[in-house]
């Protein structure tokens, strides 16, 4: 996984990836960190002449012609290595002059593309001009510069009558001081300026602070996301093998659920970091804060775990661990604390700008556009049920399930139908659990079962709930213990099933039952399609903590069940309960779950205060905006990634985590903003103060049905990091 999705910047990652480690072995890095001064690395013609100083510079002036997110590909990959010297400084040097008018792009552009020059951009200083006579005369100092000590180039902000303004000078014309850095591979400098006066072409008109910040948020981002990937990387490789009580490290749940935690914090980090580089104008203004937010607070706490879980010798000087947590921490030191770009996304997201996340398909899916749209003309004429029925016999509800119950789309198909319907006004019909039932019985059902109950399931006329979870048997639904015992023609089932959402409406119900005791748990379970309105079936409401009723218990006492309404083969109903699994944990996590707790929902919250958030509010409404924006960035990747025919990997898994918990925080932000007013009652009749406590009362089921947030981390463990799964009991 990297910043980059497609194959190209697949190959970019990989290239730069074998070039340092032919070039940057562990012996160079070391030489830089026990070097009494900082020097230009031997390996920097090697590194021009690979064109990774100037992937993003126009052809015209020495570079690649690509742009912003090749170099953050590049920049990525290189900090995964810790690779030394002023890489980030030069590329944002050059990225601070192209994104300014004037001749200086001409004049300094090759040499920072070719490495004949190096960089360095002062993020912040005390710097003062005058202008006279076309001339700009500077004085005063700026620090920390982050690699000021070996630039030729200094992209300097100086405050005029004019306003700020910023130049770039030759480095020889300022008096520069090392600084000693805690990075101990990349120096930071102090700059002063004595009266150097710079002509006209030297300023670089149309920069400001803003536009600077905005790149630098992208490309020490992307510097923070390659530590956080090494810290990933190398923690998981540890605990794989590092053996304590008698076991691989990795296998214990604290360590499982820790480096869980640092994937999500690396893929939350790279997704914004990704977001930015496609970002413009204002967008470009809330991206960039975002991942000036994220990112290098991601690679703290990723170094921070790494050295946690490495133990005694990750806290050595000996060990990488305390190079890449150095490295962090000036990240972090540069661009600003995390607080600081809070407050902007909160300024922005309260101001009404946001992120759109956009996908732009080809122009060859036009003609694939029209057909869906006039097949969909012709079903919105319909009313009612009819247009249900002609919706699902069109494979519109479910489009991605094979013909005839879907349509056998692939990913650029299904989103064609997603906007299509959202634009002609057709609304799918409510399937709810029906939503996991039709995927198991179209995979695994007879002939008879798909054609009695899925047409009715698609067109929403068929209610069902899902009878899996058991007093005993939540999480592991596997210790299933309702009996089904073999009579004549079919099943007798009995025991009792739990927290079944709409058991008391539904007609049918999904039922996995204990039909044998011999071999493994997982073996001996039947899937049983369940008449709601059988004798011996027995619902009983739970009244939730909202008050309301939505989960059920179901107390199944001899309910016959005929062999036709076994899905799968005997005993073999654990593969047929997976596949729904795995659907329900898709549509579980996809959003707010219906609670209205949603980014959107709280800023028209804030926006109905009647006054100013302070600072705390303002800190807190920016991490859960941050939070939000993560996720659409991570969803559209998901997307992108199937369109391209690949898997999504650890994006789709990270998007399910952090879309289970964000309803929560939402919530949890909007009862804090409504202040006293959330004494009232928990009832969205009852103006915000109601509305919100219901929504902080609702989401906690979040976290819990769909798989816990413990099991969802248990599963990014070993499936992504590939950490040895839990012994089974009493092993």
């Amino acid at each position: 996984m990297a910043i980059g999705l497609s194959e190209e910047h697949e190959a970019l990652r990989e290239s730069v990836a074998g070039w340092a480690d032919r070039f940057v072995p562990a012996d160079v890095v070391r030489h830089a960190v026990g070097a009494e001064a900082e020097e230009r690395p031997a390996f920097w013609p090697a590194l021009a002449d690979q064109g990774l100083l100037g992937l993003h510079v126009p052809e015209e002036h020495g570079g690649s012609g690509y742009g912003l997110l090749e170099a953050a590909v590049a920049i990525e990959a290189l900090s995964e290595r810790i690779v030394p010297g002023p890489i980030v400084p030069t590329v944002l040097a050059s990225a601070s002059i192209l994104a300014a008018d004037g001749k200086a792009q001409a004049e300094l552009l090759p040499g920072l593309t070719d490495g004949t020059l190096t960089g360095a951009v002062a993020l912040d200083g005390e710097l003062s001009g005058v202008w006279a006579d076309g001339v700009l005369t500077v004085s005063g100092s700026a620090e920390p510069v982050l690699g000021g000590t070996l630039a030729d180039v200094l992209v300097l902000p100086v405050a005029t009558e004019r306003g700020q303004e910023w130049v770039a000078i030759d480095a020889a014309l300022a008096t520069v001081t090392p600084i000693k850095a805690l990075d101990l591979t990349r120096g930071v400098a102090r700059v002063e300026l004595a009266a150097v006066a710079v002509p006209g072409e030297k300023v670089l008109d149309g920069l400001d602070l803003a536009a600077v910040r905005e790149l630098a948020a992208v490309l020490l981002g992307a510097d923070a996301a390659g530590v956080a990937q090494w810290c990933v990387r190398a923690a998981a490789e540890y605990a794989k093998v590092r053996v304590q009580f008698g076991r691989p490290i990795g296998q214990f749940q604290g360590i499982k659920h820790k480096l869980s935690r640092m994937l999500v914090a690396l893929e939350q980090a790279r997704a914004t970091v990704w977001d930015a580089t496609r970002a413009e104008g204002e967008e470009r203004a809330f991206a960039a804060a975002i991942a000036g937010q994220v990112a290098p607070d991601a690679a703290v706490q990723c170094a921070k775990d790494a050295i946690q879980t490495f133990g005694g010798i990750g806290y050595t000087f000996e060990h990488d661990a305390h190079l890449y947590f150095r490295r962090a921490l000036t990240i972090r030191a540069l661009l600003g604390v995390s607080a600081e770009w809070a407050e902007r996304v909160a300024s922005l997201a309260l101001s009404g700008i946001s992120r759109e996340m956009r996908l732009e398909l080809p122009e060859d899916a036009e003609p694939l556009r029209e057909r869906i749209r006039g097949e969909l003309a012709e079903i919105g004429a319909l009313e009612g049920v009819e247009q249900k029925r002609a919706l699902a016999a069109a494979g519109f509800v479910m489009p991605h399930l094979g013909r005839p119950w879907g349509r056998d789309a692939k990913p650029l198909e299904q989103i064609i139908i997603q906007q299509e319907l959202k634009a002609a006004g057709i609304k799918l019909p409510v399937m709810i659990i029906g939503a996991w039932v039709v995927p198991s019985i179209a995979t695994y059902g007879t002939a008879e079962q798909q054609d009695r109950f899925l047409p009715k399931t698609l067109s929403g006329e068929i209610m069902w709930c899902q009878l899996f979870s058991e007093p005993g048997a939540g999480s592991d639904l596997a210790s299933v213990q309702m009996k089904a015992e073999r009579v004549e023609g079919g099943w007798r089932l009995n025991g009792q099933k739990t927290w079944t959402s709409v058991a008391h409406v539904a007609e049918w119900g999904i039922c996995i039952a204990r039909s044998s005791n011999e071999g493994p748990k997982h073996d001996g379970i039947t899937y049983f399609l369940v008449d709601m309105k059988a004798p011996g079936v027995t619902v009983r409401p739970l009244t939730e903590m909202t008050g309301e009723n939505l989960f059920n218990e179901v107390f199944l006492d001899d309910v016959f069940i005929g062999d036709d309404l076994v899905v799968g083969e005997v005993n073999q109903g654990w593969k047929v309960a997976r596949n729904t699994l795995s659907n329900e944990r898709v549509s579980l996590s996809s959003g707010a779950g219906g609670t209205g707790s949603s980014v959107p929902d709280l800023l028209g919250l804030a926006g109905r205060l009647g006054r100013d958030l302070n600072p705390v509010e303002r800190q807190t409404l920016a991490q859960v905006v941050a939070e939000g924006h993560s996720i659409n960035a991570l969803s559209l990747r998901v997307t992108l990634k199937q369109l391209a025919g690949t898997e999504p990997g650890a994006d789709a898994s990270v998007r399910k985590l952090l879309s289970t918990s964000h309803a929560q925080h939402v919530a949890e932000c909007a009862v804090d903003l409504v202040g006293s007013a959330a004494v009232t009652a928990a009832d969205w009749k009852l103006g915000d103060g109601g509305y919100w406590n219901r929504a902080v009362l609702a989401t906690r089921a979040m976290t819990i049905y769909g798989g816990t947030t413990e099991v969802q981390l248990n599963i990014i463990a070993e499936r992504m990091l590939g950490l040895p799964r839990d012994p089974e009991p009493g092993k």
